[in-house]
């Protein structure tokens, strides 16, 4: 069953999601400000203090970098500036502490003691009730700070703690967070970001993923991070314990070309791997002043930036290995410290990730040009006002990812998309190979037609920023060539055709699935249930039989059927296709329909096609009974 709600949902979806979501930088978040820890709720970064207004009407938090929110209906945060939290009462003596270390917490109804676990006493300290023990473990997370009672019930808890602010309506017997929507994920790197793909992030030691149409964050293997240590003493012990008299705080590799920095400003280059370093020759001013993060080019490693934080220059370039290295500062706010960078050589596009937010510019980084030419523009009007503490553009350079202090992550169209026409998979936004009948997406300008050979590539939609063409029915790879035309010239970009490419649908990352039944789409809200059929949008399925015209959308009844072997794996079991054939009334797109089996491992799984042999994106959906 094909219904219309579904339909007119898809059409929204591959119109505006796949063009409009490209125009300007309209940021939107990526996922939440918390994180699952097996914990009672969600859970976030450490808060310090909590506190109740005298008529218990608000909460206050003080967070661990010092920014105090306020909530009136213990669900939304907000900033309140100029508030300072009341003086603890002093402790008085007890007859005995729970917890070896623990803090006393005197409040008007009990004495509370906060260690690992919070504990209460009504009788001096005599005897303790532990609040937030199960099985040895504290369901609110280790580390407890401070407790506040609402002054109206003294059953009414909160407690601030290393994984954020947690209530208890009932004197301690059952704990809730409220942390959903407290702005203190304290994102320190983006470690990888794709449209439809697991982002991963690096918060203090603990390594955060968000799976595709998940919004809260889950806990991902630190390996890269234990990796990138171990990397970077390696790297110290080449430098040298005299040359190097400072901590190494980043690096950044293309090939067997490392450039490393250090918290006191200097910059080592190695050509052999990170066996050996040489000291690059760095300019006034950076004496001093931390390396925070190093880009390289990965194919051209002489091309290198680095962000400083600090007073001195914030954005250093280098197109010659580190042979010189030009300030880039130019008009960012003399108070900006960089924490984050990125770019792309062939644009000569650079994003910067700073104390006042993200900046993005247009330079050379082939050839020497002069530095006071480099115009910044902020790109963070329509974000946070808090800082950037890291910035990263996808593998397909159309998408830039933030992260903002507190508040998580952050995407939008990569601007510097407007000067130059770059070809994607219009599904995930990837560069993976085009097939017979898929749809990309052209970045960067209004298409007015596009041919290969004696081939015309229809255009379906298009708009200053991006377009959308089909690729005809009759393509044969492993390689054409495109003419793209616009209003203002025509230009050539090679593409890789294969007879099956699939991807599925995940515009602005939710992955287009929907219930076979009711044509409701399935996200982290709505769940699938075990037993039932589900229908997955895709491209990239290739030949069709009957042969369906280029351009014309797929009939509604008895749309024809993908040719290529299709395959449906959960969580890599293999799982029954009941159908694989084009959309019904869309051009371009393929809807595969899959049998859940009855039995099935419930919670969050993964999910991929295949046709022909060849894999799809991966995406997530969350399973019940």
């Amino acid at each position: 069953m094909w219904h219309k709600g579904t339909a007119r949902r898809l059409l929204i979806l591959a119109l505006a999601g796949a063009v409009g979501a490209l125009a300007e930088t309209d940021w939107r978040r990526i996922g939440g400000s918390a994180f699952e820890w097996r914990l009672a709720s969600p859970a976030t970064g450490p808060v310090e203090r909590v506190w109740f207004s005298g008529d218990g009407s608000t909460l206050y938090a003080r967070t661990h970098s010092g920014k105090v929110l306020k909530t009136s209906d213990f669900e939304n945060w907000e900033s309140a500036p100029g508030v300072s939290d009341p003086a603890p009462l002093p402790a008085p003596p007890v007859a005995r502490v729970p917890d070896q270390g623990a803090r006393l917490v005197t409040t008007a109804s009990a004495v509370f003691a906060l260690g690992r676990q919070v504990f209460r006493s009504e009788d001096g300290g005599r005897a303790w009730d532990n609040l937030t023990a199960y099985k040895s473990q504290s369901v609110i997370g280790g580390g407890q700070h401070d407790v506040a009672v609402w002054p109206g019930n003294p059953a009414q808890l909160v407690v601030a703690n290393d994984f954020g602010v947690w209530r208890s309506m009932d004197g301690g017997l059952s704990w809730t967070g409220l942390n959903q929507m407290l702005p203190n994920l304290g994102v320190h790197r983006i470690l990888t970001a794709a449209s439809g793909a697991a982002v991963q992030v690096q918060v203090g030691s603990t390594v955060l993923e968000l799976p595709p149409g998940s919004s809260v964050w889950i806990p991902a293997p630190a390996a890269a991070l234990q990796s990138e240590a171990a990397q970077l003493q390696r790297y110290a012990s080449s430098v040298g314990t005299l040359e190097l008299n400072a901590e190494l705080t980043t690096s950044a590799a293309a090939g067997d070309t490392v450039y490393a920095g250090s918290a006191d400003g200097r910059i080592w280059k190695s050509v052999d791997g990170g066996r050996t370093f040489e000291r690059t020759a760095m300019p006034a001013g950076t004496a001093g002043e931390a390396v925070e993060r190093i880009f390289v080019d990965p194919t051209q490693p002489r091309v290198a930036l680095a962000a400083l934080s600090g007073t001195g220059p914030h954005v250093l370039r280098t197109i010659n290995g580190g042979e010189f290295w030009d300030v880039l500062d130019a008009n960012l706010p003399a108070t900006a410290s960089a924490y984050g960078i990125a770019a792309e050589r062939s644009a000569g596009a650079v994003y910067v990730a700073t104390e006042k937010g993200v900046y993005y510019a247009v330079t050379d980084l082939e050839a020497a040009s002069s530095p006071a030419d480099v115009k910044w523009t902020n790109l963070s009007e329509k974000l946070p006002g808090a800082r950037a503490t890291d910035v990263r553009l996808d593998p397909a350079g159309v998408q830039v990812y933030a992260a903002v202090d507190g508040y998580g992550v952050y995407a939008t169209a990569a601007p510097h998309r407007l000067r130059s026409l770059r070809i994607v998979n219009a599904a995930d936004f990837s560069t993976r190979p085009a097939a017979p009948g898929s749809l990309l997406s052209v970045i960067g300008g209004r298409l007015s037609g596009v041919r290969a050979g004696n081939l015309e590539y229809p255009v379906l939609v298009a708009s200053d920023t991006a377009s959308q063409i089909q690729v005809p029915f009759e393509a044969v790879g492993p390689e054409v060539v495109l003419e793209l035309e616009t209003a203002l010239e025509k230009v050539t970009r090679r593409l890789a055709v294969q007879p099956v490419s699939p991807a599925i649908l995940v515009p602005e990352g939710v992955p287009a699935i929907y219930d076979a039944d009711s044509g409701m789409p399935l996200d982290a809200r709505t769940r699938a249930h075990s037993g039932t059929r589900i229908q997955i949008i895709a491209t990239g399925m290739g030949k069709v039989q009957p042969n369906w015209p280029t351009g014309l959308a797929a009939p509604l009844e008895n749309p024809p059927a993908v040719v290529a072997s299709v395959r449906a794996y959960l969580d890599r079991t293999p799982v029954e296709v009941t159908r694989a054939t084009l959309a019904p009334g869309f051009v371009g797109f393929y809807l595969i329909e899959v049998q859940l089996p009855t039995i099935a491992n419930f919670g969050d799984a993964e999910l991929y096609i295949s046709a022909g042999g060849q894999d799809s994106n991966r995406v997530r959906i969350v399973i019940e009974p």
